[in-house]
């Protein structure tokens, strides 16, 4: 456990909870937490992880520019949660699964990587559950729930506690910030 370590956990943790309240806060801080956790998955060799907090930095961004247009232009003070058509879930799935098998494959073929198809695997339904909840889609939090079951997983194997530990905070984040948002699209004040 190094210091880098505690820092993004930390930062994780209070990410996910403004984000979980909506909050417009929980995207710098977000930034912050993965440019942190970048380096602690390249120092363990999780190089599908360490390039998905790139990602993330560049989606985080995202999410914060699009919360800020859309509540600008939203009768509210907030951008409005809503949910993804089954059949753009079922597409979203699909895709996602034959990007995992085509970069875990890649990974093992090309590098030293440890638990390439598992990395990969976090790698890709992260980046899906992170753009849903950019674009406030309620089934990022479903998303997060499944990626966080794996990541637990391949942390505690890779000697990572904490971060496992984080990821199972943020499973129970994710239950949390899904039951948050859903009331929050039935006009329930959370």
């Amino acid at each position: 456990m190094s210091l880098w370590e505690i820092i993004g956990t930390v930062l994780g943790v209070v990410g996910v909870a403004l984000m979980i309240r909506q909050n417009i806060w929980g995207w710098p801080v977000g930034l912050v937490q993965v440019a942190v956790y970048a380096w602690v998955f390249y120092d363990v060799k999780l190089y599908s992880d360490a390039l998905l907090q790139i990602c993330f930095f560049v989606i985080q961004g995202y999410g914060w520019a699009h919360w800020l247009r859309g509540a600008h232009r939203a009768a509210t003070s907030t951008l409005p949660v809503t949910r993804l058509p089954a059949s753009a879930l079922l597409l979203w799935a699909i895709g996602g699964g034959l990007i995992t098998f085509a970069w875990g494959t890649l990974m093992h073929r090309t590098t030293d990587a440890a638990l390439p198809y598992w990395d990969a695997f976090i790698l890709v339904f992260s980046l899906l559950a992170q753009w849903w909840q950019a674009r406030k889609h309620l089934e990022c939090w479903g998303g997060w729930v499944i990626v966080n079951t794996v990541a637990i997983g391949v942390y505690w194997a890779k000697d990572l506690q904490l971060t496992a530990g984080l990821y199972g905070i943020f499973w129970l984040m994710a239950l949390w910030g899904w039951r948050e948002w859903q009331r929050s699209m039935t006009g329930v004040t959370p």
